[in-house]
């Protein structure tokens, strides 16, 4: 297996710890709050994002071809990668909601959205991190 880069995944995973914390630190009411807030968002998504795409290429040892490997959709990578031990079950169950939330309020990208969104985020922070050092181990 080639070494995958994780630095941008890093810089995500701790500008979302950073934004979370001085969200937590605004009155809700103020501007920064909201700044924060889509801030928290944003980050949210790309790692969401990243997780999936670093994920698939780190299960590539697993199949016969890269190409199989590149062909899983989300749910899919998330499965097999509970299937070979890299995440527990009860992980990839979270991934998969972490997921469905996304594709359930993507319409809203109001309020509702980002509020359903932080309220994911104290265990999202921890399964971030604890895939970017799945990533980095060497099988």
């Amino acid at each position: 297996m080639t070494e995958l880069n994780t630095d941008y995944f890093i810089r995500c995973i701790h500008t979302l710890e950073h934004a979370f914390k001085a969200l937590n630190e605004q009155p809700q009411e103020s501007i920064l709050y909201d700044v924060y807030r889509a801030a928290c968002v944003k980050e949210f998504e790309i790692i969401l994002e990243q997780s999936g795409k670093l994920l698939r290429k780190r299960l590539r040892d697993y199949f016969a071809s890269s190409k199989q490997a590149d062909q899983l959709n989300f749910k899919d990578i998330f499965r097999y990668a509970a299937k070979h031990g890299l995440i527990s079950l009860e992980e990839s169950e979270r991934w998969l909601i972490y997921r469905e939330n996304r594709n359930n309020t993507a319409h809203d990208y109001g309020v509702g959205f980002a509020e359903n969104t932080l309220a994911l985020l104290p265990q999202f922070l921890i399964d971030a991190t604890h895939i970017n050092a799945i990533i980095e181990e060497q099988p």
